[in-house]
């Protein structure tokens, strides 16, 4: 068993000290947000994933898990402390390591003599070496000359499945200059029985960069195809199944659709190109990679307008509003986006999400909130889907088109059969598969 404090209770940080607990270790999550954390002692998750909040009270109720707002409490015993805080995207694309340098600075008066702090948030190339400096820096001056390790650890959890992604990994990613802390955090993962690789900390990091801008580029392309199976009579599924099924190529992240979102590829990949420009690189595919996905949003406006002419007082619902299914996070959500393009062309929202509403009334406090999707429809001169939800997968489309004032239907992830959504009398549009004819 090992001591270990985790500095953040976002998505990261809470699943990773909550599946460190679970293998048995003592775990403490540290959050500066007062509300959170007594939210998080009260049994209360700040964030929708599924399987952590069971997990959660098991380990609370084992007390091995425990959350504190106090570096005094969590630091001074722990022999790891994972740095998990957020790096948002800066006014220039470049990640913002406030958050981190933050959290280093903290921990420096509290560390233990051998302590290894391991950064698990998403950083750019050259931040392990920062933290290390950092730290130095911190060290009260009675404790000059403390041995610590830095040692990058990043994460690849999906949010949706991200409790199954740290139990089950592809593999773990660790750099470091000194070999034998890399080898410290990798007995933790040990019972995981999952291939570990070893880098220096600035490989660590860019594997990270790199992992999520290739996933997103297989988003854009599959996009891109879907744009030319559209205009020449092809169906952008059965390519993308075609494709997929060389190994070469492989079948994941080739769903056309209405682009990525999240937390995670918008500001890696836009991170990756900032980090390249300013290093006198030419990243052209990136930017290219991120104009695709943009435009994904913008085409469900121009259907809509070929379709409906002038948006204007016309009603539109999206069913699905987090930027994926499984989770609550509205952050970078193609919803979100389109929604506020509509409300600019005049148009009157209605929406619907089936974990996603609380934050969404927030985000739209104009449009109206159905209770179900069918009442979300309810008197719509379009409908978008946005989300692909396994719920949304099964509707009544009858019940559906007889719900909605007009009979426009905007697949946007391609969860419907063309053939049943025409029986049913809709005006149907998918991605890559064709067009619907305009509302006369």
């Amino acid at each position: 068993m090992k001591r270990i404090c985790v500095v953040g209770t976002g998505y990261v940080g809470l699943v990773t000290g909550t599946c460190f607990a679970d293998l048995g270790n003592q775990v403490i999550c540290l959050d500066i947000d007062e509300q959170k954390v007594a939210r998080l002692k009260r049994g209360e998750l700040p964030i929708f994933e599924p399987g952590l909040e069971e997990l959660v009270l098991r380990n609370v109720a084992a007390g091995r898990l425990h959350f504190t707002t106090s570096y005094a409490e969590a630091v001074p015993e722990a022999d790891f402390c994972f740095i998990a805080v957020n790096t948002p995207a800066g006014p220039e694309g470049e990640a913002d390591l406030t958050q981190v340098r933050t959290a280093a600075a903290a921990l420096a008066p509290y560390l233990k003599d051998g302590a290894i702090v391991v950064n698990k948030s998403t950083v750019p190339i050259g931040t392990a070496d920062r933290v290390d400096q950092i730290i130095e820096r911190h060290l009260p001056p009675e404790r000059r000359g403390l041995r610590f390790g830095v040692v990058s650890n990043p994460e690849f959890l999906r949010e949706g499945n991200a409790v199954a992604d740290f139990m089950h990994p592809d593999r773990v990613v660790l750099g470091a200059t000194r070999r034998e802390d890399a080898e410290q955090v990798a007995a933790l993962y040990a019972p995981l029985k999952c291939p570990t690789l070893i880098t220096d900390p600035r490989t660590a990091e860019m594997i990270k960069y790199a992992s999520n801008a290739f996933l997103a580029t297989k988003i854009s392309f599959i996009n891109e195809v879907a744009s030319i199976c559209e205009r020449l009579g092809a169906d952008v599924r059965l390519v993308a199944e075609g494709m997929g099924r060389d190994a070469r190529i492989g079948r994941a992240f080739l769903d056309a659709g209405l682009g990525w979102g999240g937390s995670c590829f918008p500001k890696d990949v836009r991170a990756l190109a900032h980090m390249a420009a300013v290093s006198g690189c030419h990243p052209q595919l990136l930017r290219a990679v991120i104009e695709i996905n943009k435009d994904q949003r913008l085409k469900v406006i121009q259907k809509l307008r070929e379709t409906l002419g002038s948006l204007e007082g016309q009603t539109i619902a999206l069913l699905g509003l987090a930027f994926k299914p499984n989770t609550d996070d509205l952050r970078e959500a193609p919803a979100l986006e389109i929604a506020h393009l509509l409300q600019a062309d005049g148009a009157l929202l209605r929406a619907y999400d089936p974990v996603a509403m609380e934050g969404a009334r927030r985000a739209l406090p104009d449009a109206y909130f159905g209770t179900d999707p069918y009442d979300a429809v309810a008197g719509a001169d379009a409908t978008v889907v946005v989300t692909d939800w396994n719920e949304f997968k099964q509707l009544d489309l009858g019940r559906l088109r007889a719900a909605m004032a007009r009979p426009v239907l905007i697949d946007g992830r391609n969860i419907y059969e063309p053939a049943a959504a025409r029986a049913a009398g809709f005006l149907y549009y998918a991605i890559g598969r064709g067009t619907a004819e305009a509302v006369k």
